[in-house]
Order: structure tokens, then sequence, then C-alpha cells
């Protein structure tokens, strides 16, 4: 039991790992896709805290049951062979686009807080990778364990100070709570769609069904505790929606002696889910390209490279707004074809 326990808390950190990428660490997609809608907001993470736990879930028990070793595998089986075909190479591409989305992401925040060139901070990012990619899956599940925690603390720290500081919200509640309802539901489809690259291989390597349901019950609360947080702490920040990098606004105005320790926090966020993507990228690319691991890792970082500099907020809003909706069908299909098991 205390194995299982372990697993769950190690499989919990590569979950929040991956979803919390250079959008959500720094503030951007939350703002994008809940604070916008002001308090409704908070509901809408509620229920995107219950779809990353449910979903989740049945995503990693049942590519354990199928014993899927990369996520093409689970596509076959949701899609058939045929339509399959064209998920996958969706999948890989979305994979692609999202990674440089998340160096693009290191890149400005490289430029915005360390006043280091854009170009520098993705070839250094590019470089880290490669290094942490010889780890294989040790690297992974080290690199969560070390940034997760830390994210953590911090997130509890700036909800507390801001508390302490309330004002009145800086953007009214909004009149409509299905938009709200709807904007969570892309959110947490797009995101699950995108983990499924981690999640599935690690499927099939987690311990026991009971550790993939601590987990990813564990994950999915976890993301939704940061999200309230942060989505606390943003309402509180007047013009929120113009900043590319808001919750390192918050920290200036709020705890200004901090801010470039969670700068090192943000970066360790979108280094943790480059590195997730870069694993999924690779499980499934080695089964089509007869080339060693570390080679398949430099191209796909070579490809995403070009594609990040279209420009970091381009690149989220339209990449993860497309996302969700191809999201939706997978999401629909996995509940459908989901596995029949005993929770306890």
């Amino acid at each position: 039991m205390k194995k299982d326990i372990m697993a769950g808390i190690q499989l919990s950190a590569v979950y929040v790992g991956t979803v919390v990428g250079a959008g959500f660490a720094t503030g951007r997609e939350i703002v994008e896709f809940f604070t916008r809608f002001g308090f409704y907001g908070f509901i809408g993470i509620i229920l995107s805290g219950f779809l990353f736990s449910y979903i989740g879930m049945e995503m990693m028990l049942l590519s354990r049951k199928i014993n899927a070793k990369s996520f093409q595998d689970l596509n076959d089986y949701l899609f058939g062979y045929k339509f399959s075909s064209f998920m996958n190479v969706l999948m890989t591409f979305m994979l692609l686009g999202v990674t440089s989305v998340m160096l693009s992401g290191a890149g400005a925040l490289f430029d915005e807080q360390f006043g280091i060139p854009k170009q520098v901070g993705i070839l250094l990012t590019i470089f880290l990778g490669l290094v942490v990619m010889f780890g294989g899956v040790k690297g992974l599940f080290s690199v969560n364990m070390l940034f997760v925690p830390m994210l953590i603390l911090f997130t509890i720290i700036i909800g507390g100070e801001t508390l302490i500081q309330f004002q009145d919200f800086s953007i009214p509640v909004s009149k409509s709570i299905t938009s709200v309802i709807f904007s969570a539901i892309l959110y947490s489809s797009s995101n699950l769609l995108l983990t499924q690259a981690v999640l599935v291989p690690l499927g099939r390597e987690m311990r026991s069904e009971r550790s993939i349901k601590i987990g990813t019950l564990l994950g999915g609360g976890v993301l939704a505790f940061i999200l309230l947080c942060n989505q606390y702490a943003l309402l509180n920040l007047p013009g929120v929606l113009n900043y590319e990098i808001p919750m390192a606004a918050v920290i200036e105005g709020n705890l200004p002696r901090i801010l470039m320790l969670y700068n090192f926090i943000i970066y360790g966020e979108i280094f943790s889910s480059i590195i997730g993507n870069l694993y999924g990228l690779e499980r499934q690319l080695i089964r089509v390209i007869k080339l060693p691991s570390i080679i398949i890792v430099g191209f796909v970082l070579f490809f995403s490279y070009f594609i990040s500099l279209i420009g970091y907020g381009k690149l989220l809003s339209t990449l993860y707004t497309l996302n969700g909706y191809i999201s939706l069908g997978f999401i629909l299909l996995l509940i459908i074809k989901r596995p029949k098991y005993d929770f306890y």
C-alpha cells in the first residue's frame, strides 16, 4: 500500500508538471480561460479540477487495460484504425505546437523578467531538454518532483499575501455562466488530450490501478487548488488582461523580494512541461522512425524552435482553443469506452 501511495504521489507530480506549462505558470492561460469571466471563473476552475481527476483516471486505466505503449495505441482503440491514423498525425503536430508554445514562453520569460534575449532563453532551454532526456522516464519524474512542490508552496504564499492585501476584484462578474462552463470544458479537454502523450505510456508502467487512482485524484485536486489561488490573485491585479506574464506582475506588486525566485519557479514549470511533451513525442515517433531516442528528441526541438518564433501570446491563444475543440470528441469516446473497475 505504501509503495502504491508513493507511486501515486510521483504520478500526481508528473500530471501537474505536464499541465502546468508556459500558459499556466505565467498566468496567461488562466486569464484566457477563467479570469476574464470574473468571479464565475472560480466555478469553471472547480469543474476543470473534477475533469482532470476523472478523465485522467479513465485515460490511464484504459491505457493500462489495453497495454498501450503510446497515444497511438489508445487512439487506435478509441477511433478505430482508419480514423486513428489521422488523429495520431494531428496529435503529433499538436504536441509539436504546444512544445513550441513552451519554448516561446521560456523566451518571453527570459526577455521580460531577466533582461536576456529571447533566443538565448530558447536555446538554453533546448540544451537543458536534451540533457534531461538522456535520463528517460527517470528524468521526467525527477524534474517534476523537484519543481511541483516548490510551485505549490509559492502558490500558498502568493494566495495568502493577496488575501491580506485584498482589494475589490478588477474584473466584474460575467453575466453568462454557460460561457465559463464551456471555457472550462475547452481548457480541460485541450490539456487532457495533450497529457495523454505522457499519461498513456505511464499507465502501462505504473505498479497498480490503485496508484493510478491516487495519482490522478491527487493531481486533479492540486491543479484545482493552484488554479483557485492564482485566479484569486489575478482578479486583484489591475489591467490583468494586458500582461503576457500576469503572475510576475502579481508578485512584483505584492512580494517583490521573491520575484526573481518565483521567475525561476515559472521557468521550472515551463521546462517540466517541455520534458513531458518530449517524452510523449519520443515514445510515439520511435515507433515509426528507427533512430536513437536522443536524435528524435533533437529533431523535435529543432522544429519546435522555428515554430516558437511566431510569438508566445499568439501561439497560446490560437493553439489551445483549437486543441480544445478537437479534444471534445476524444473525451466523449473515452467516457463511452471507459473500463469497468471497482474504485476501492
